[in-house]
């Protein structure tokens, strides 16, 4: 494993740590100083839009379980799922889901209309 790695991992844990408030900081700082990695001073808190991972894929299934429907009838049922994000988030989102739930041979479409693959 390289060096870089080690550190990202390190890094990574040590902000799941102050994002969960769990135990070990010490530990990992310790571990960083050792192998001469500046610390970051302040963590950015988490987006409060951050989607979890297959969040929009499920809330996109979710909605053609009902029937088929286009982008303009899905956009308004994903929206009122996650009311922190715009319009125009949840516009781009749902048709960055669609594409790859489409990839993934999960859904179909003709024209403007999508549904559930068989």
């Amino acid at each position: 494993m390289q060096d870089k790695s080690i550190d990202g991992a390190l890094l990574a844990l040590r902000k799941q740590i102050i994002r969960g408030s769990l135990d070990g900081l010490e530990s990992v700082e310790a571990l960083l100083r050792m192998r001469g990695v500046d610390l970051p001073r302040v963590m950015p808190p988490k987006r409060p839009d951050a989607a979890r991972r297959g969040h929009m894929a499920r809330l996109v299934l979710d909605a053609l379980r009902d029937g088929p429907k286009t982008m303009r009838e899905l956009v308004p049922l994903i929206a009122d799922q996650r009311p922190n994000i715009s319009q125009l988030a949840a516009y781009n989102r749902t048709g960055q889901a669609l594409a790859k739930l489409k990839i993934a041979g999960r859904v179909d479409r003709e024209g403007r209309v999508w549904w559930l693959a068989q």
